[in-house]
């Protein structure tokens, strides 16, 4: 951790939610008037998009059926580290894109399915954003974990899950129903191993839960929406959360557990800006005062 430097982290699997997660950090960051760098996970992938199916289809053919995205040995683990390590020393540090559809390729002059060069990001910034598979992972030789200052999980119950990605897969990649059922299938053995055991890492885990019927997620038609959701917000050390003041103020809440907060799913930025902002207020001012 550091005081100069502090880093922020998202942490969850893709059709979690994290993409909603990062647009309320956005509008805490410019109404504050915080500068934060910025890494995508899927910067640090080992491979582009074809070397990854060529990966995958030499692991299959070894009879490797689990190596996937959120496979450790698919990222570069020990890059992501390195950056969270310099940035929190330096304030500067390592980062790339991953180009992933035709408006991103015509902005960053490369095709699609690749990665622009590294650059350096982080002159004159309050903080490093971090959102993806991958930033609280503690493993043999690795601590990614160990760097983050405020680690938020997003984390909807695993059928949910399944849905998003089914109708996002489906309707924004084209892939079929079977085809993302694989996919599922093949990660599940690195969901297990790698993403899960980064919630216990995490201070805060933000966990959507339905209350309509999502006992078949291969064949639901739609996506459960936020009015038919709950929010369970958890929150590991709960010294100083001010739980009173966040049930009178997010209406429908209740507290579940000692460390635990019930909310409504249509009230989940409202209570991301309550909760989050004061947390990140509080790391920026400790950070200037240090500069």
């Amino acid at each position: 951790m550091s005081i100069k430097h502090p880093i922020i982290s998202v942490i969850g699997s893709s059709g979690a939610g994290t993409s909603t997660v990062k647009f309320t950090f956005d509008q805490i960051f410019r109404r504050e008037g915080i500068v934060a760098a910025s890494i995508e996970g899927d910067a640090f992938h080992r491979y582009d998009r074809a070397a990854m199916k060529a990966e995958m289809a030499r692991r299959r053919d070894t009879g490797d059926l689990t190596f996937s995205h959120f496979s450790e040995d698919a990222n570069l683990l020990s890059e992501l580290e390195n950056s969270f390590r310099a940035y929190a020393e330096t304030g500067k540090c390592r980062a790339r894109t991953y180009v992933h559809d035709t408006e991103e390729s015509e902005r960053h002059g490369v095709p699609p399915g690749h990665f622009t060069d590294w650059r350096e990001i982080g002159d004159n910034s309050d903080l490093l954003f971090y959102e993806g598979l991958h930033g609280a992972v503690k493993a043999e030789g690795i601590d990614i974990a160990g760097y983050g200052d405020l680690k938020i999980g997003v984390v909807p119950v695993i059928n949910l899950e399944w849905i998003q990605k089914i109708h996002r897969d489906r309707a924004s990649r084209g892939y079929t129903t079977e085809a993302v059922t694989d996919t599922i299938l093949r990660r599940m053995h690195a969901y297990v191993h790698v993403i899960c055991p980064q919630f216990t890492q995490t201070d805060i885990n933000f966990q959507r839960v339905p209350v309509v019927d999502t006992s078949n997620p291969f064949i639901a038609r739609w996506i459960p929406t936020a009015g038919e959701s709950l929010v369970v917000i958890r929150f590991r050390n709960p010294r100083g959360i001010d739980f009173p003041y966040l049930v009178s103020m997010i209406n429908g809440s209740w507290m579940s557990r000692a460390n635990s907060i019930v909310i409504p799913g249509d009230k989940l930025d409202i209570a991301m800006q309550l909760i989050l902002t004061p947390m990140i207020l509080r790391l920026t001012e400790r950070s200037r005062r240090t500069k």
